[in-house]
């Protein structure tokens, strides 16, 4: 008998011949290795190989094991298994095709999934994107085997080089900032080739292999190591996934699984000679376009999940057709796909410990297919937390998709949502005056009366920018706005999320292109000769924010007035906004002067939450104010009073 050595990349398996015969090819299993002890014994094998699919029989003797079933998919490239692994122990077990034996390893859990704790309203996230955040040491020039692309810093919109070791090597900047958990856009491979002026995917939105790190990032030892260092020093990862749609050069794109693997896949089947890779279209043999009517585009319009006159095409639109044309829409009513993607999700868990999960384009996504996602991983892991992008502007539809809102037709159990009515409003306060009635920070005061709404609401996360917007400052530098904003989320009654570089007055506008909102962090790249990571690197208003922000953040942390404390907000009054938390008798009164006149705000009308306290402490600058008389503002100033 001769052996024959098969290695790749994602199989973490020998494929050992016994005979010179003809035999099953097994190329790939995903996942690469599973966990005994789960709550749900059940796991799903996708196995790849060039008429896998035909392979006569599938069996193994490892014991405490059974193969419940097999599933031939369309095509003959892939099988399923299923197997009971209910009663196995850690070990290698080997799985027999025909004649081909195939090692694969089950492996014990690092904590039980109730330890798996998530973040929680006593955190604040600070989001990165890892390609422009910071370059590691020996980061490689090129990647044998990947898609073309161009690692040039003076494009916006090609890949810049930064890394998860970028990352890691600066983790005590997170803690010297006060921020507690980290995210990520999606740090999964994607082999897209770029284009300067097309599509690039530098920012990770277009998955092509669900069980790698993407090796301009690192590998998923780098990862593993990333959230182990991050861990001893008090930080949490949280994980940026997408479910909605992969990338358009996906295994399964180019050879779907099954027909309905994909939504509205049937442009994918015209004859094709090639692919534009800058707008994903292919052309026919004779130079022709393929028929318009067989692609579907998304509306990009979400509210058609939750209207209750929704007309059917809008509904089709927005959750079958395509985000863009070079990222295939997903099915997740393929009961197939959508227990490959649940096991995705457990798997990263499990093998790199990361404490959350904020899921892209999350209502563009079948709602019945999320919330069994959801409720089995709350199943698995009762206090382990994921974020949902819900990106609609009013409350009662943000308030739908929260886990057990009685607005909502059945149950999501997505425990947070994203509070894009906090964003929207805040962004068009920081323009105006605060009037008696609705301009200004009147918004923020009529976004909170909805409150209500929300089963959870300190389990949501409000933000004033991220990736996919406009920096706060534009392209200006108004601090007292900034500040004003970050005290208002860093005190309210919510999950804070701050964007990298806001601590240091980054600015940019999509205007021209995303890339100008997702700027290289000043000294995160070889030859910057600008390092705000350090203090002394820093600008004099560089370092006046970072350290202003850092005291907030400081303070924030393990502060029970913020994190289980009540909420009273007073309806803006001369132009004064007041909102108070309170818990165990200490009280925290965050102060908005939201008008660009000096005013006064008249004490007695307070008293609720004043109480007989006097002389009390803002935070933000160390001085005292005394509440026995009426309090002058300077223009937009901004007070958190501690007492």
């Amino acid at each position: 008998m001769r052996r024959i050595l098969f290695v790749t990349a994602i199989l973490m398996a020998n494929v050992l011949s016994l005979s010179a015969a003809k035999k099953s090819v097994v190329n790939r299993i995903d996942p690469t290795d599973w966990y005994v002890g789960m709550k749900n014994p059940q796991v799903q094998l996708m196995v790849y190989g060039q008429g896998i699919r035909d392979v006569a029989s599938v069996t193994t003797d490892y014991p405490g094991v059974t193969i419940d079933s097999l599933v031939r998919l369309d095509s003959p490239n892939y099988l399923l298994i299923y197997l009971n692994i209910g009663d196995a122990q850690p070990g290698t077990m080997t799985l027999n095709f025909d004649k081909t034996k195939v090692a694969y390893q089950l492996k014990a859990r690092e904590k039980k999934g109730e330890e798996r704790m998530g973040f929680t309203n006593a955190d604040v996230l600070y989001m990165l994107m890892p390609d422009r955040f910071a370059q590691g040491a020996n980061h490689p020039k090129q990647i044998k085997g990947m898609r073309t692309y161009v690692e040039d810093r003076s494009k916006p919109s090609l890949r810049h080089g930064g890394d998860l070791n970028g990352i890691r090597e600066h983790l005590d900047y997170f803690k010297d900032l006060g921020v507690t958990a980290l995210w990520f856009t999606p740090v999964l491979e994607n082999d897209s080739p770029d284009s300067e002026n097309g599509f690039s995917t530098y920012h990770g939105y277009a998955t092509t292999d669900y069980y790698k790190v993407d090796p301009r990032f690192g590998s998923n030892e780098d990862y593993k190591r990333l959230c182990d260092e991050a861990h001893a020093k008090g930080l949490k990862i949280v994980m940026d996934m997408i479910f909605n749609h992969s990338g358009f050069e996906h295994p399964w794109t180019m050879d779907m699984p099954s027909k309905d693997w994909l939504n509205v896949p049937e442009w994918l089947n015209e004859k094709e000679s090639g692919r534009d890779p800058m707008t994903g279209f292919t052309t026919n043999s004779d130079g022709s376009e393929p028929a318009k009517s067989a692609y579907l585009q998304t509306s990009y319009k979400l509210t058609p999940v939750v209207d209750p006159y929704a007309s059917k095409i809008d509904l089709k639109e927005t959750v079958k057709g395509w985000f863009v044309p070079s990222m295939p829409d997903l099915n997740q009513h393929n009961p197939h796909l959508m227990r490959y993607l649940i096991q995705n999700s457990i798997w990263w868990i499990e093998t790199v410990g990361i404490d959350g999960i904020r899921m892209d384009t999350y209502p563009y996504a079948y709602a019945d297919a999320m919330a069994q996602w959801m409720k089995e991983l709350d199943e698995e892991y009762p206090n382990f937390n994921t974020v949902g992008e819900t990106w609609v502007t009013e409350p009662a539809y943000t308030a739908t998709w929260q886990k057990d809102s009685k607005l909502a037709k059945s149950n999501s159990y997505l425990k947070t949502v994203m509070d894009f009515s906090f964003f929207d409003k805040l962004n068009q306060a920081k323009n105006e005056e605060t009037d008696p009635w609705f301009a200004g920070l009147n918004r923020l005061y009529n976004s909170f009366v909805y409150d209500y709404l929300y089963p959870n609401p300190s389990s949501v996360m409000a933000f004033i920018e991220n990736h996919d917007t406009d920096r706060f400052l534009g392209n200006g530098c108004d601090t007292l706005a900034l500040k004003q904003a970050l005290a208002l989320l860093l005190t309210v009654n919510r999950i804070p999320q701050l964007y990298y570089g806001t601590e240091i007055l980054m600015n940019g506008t999509k205007e021209v292109t995303d890339g100008n909102v997702r700027q290289d962090f000043p000294g995160g790249f070889p030859g910057d000769a600008h390092n705000a990571f350090m203090k002394e690197g820093r600008t004099k208003a560089e370092q006046a924010m970072f350290q202003w922000t850092s005291r907030l953040l400081h303070w924030r942390q393990g502060n029970e007035a913020i994190t289980k404390g009540s909420q009273i907000q007073f309806i803006p009054n001369n132009g004064i906004y007041v909102i108070a938390r309170q818990y165990k008798g200490k009280t925290v009164l965050t102060i908005l002067n939201g008008t660009s006149q000096p005013a006064t705000m008249e004490v007695e009308r307070y008293a609720e939450v004043i109480g007989a306290a006097s002389k009390v402490k803002d935070i933000l600058t160390g001085r005292y104010y005394d509440l026995s008389k009426n309090l002058d503002l300077k223009p937009r100033q901004s007070l958190i009073l501690d007492f």
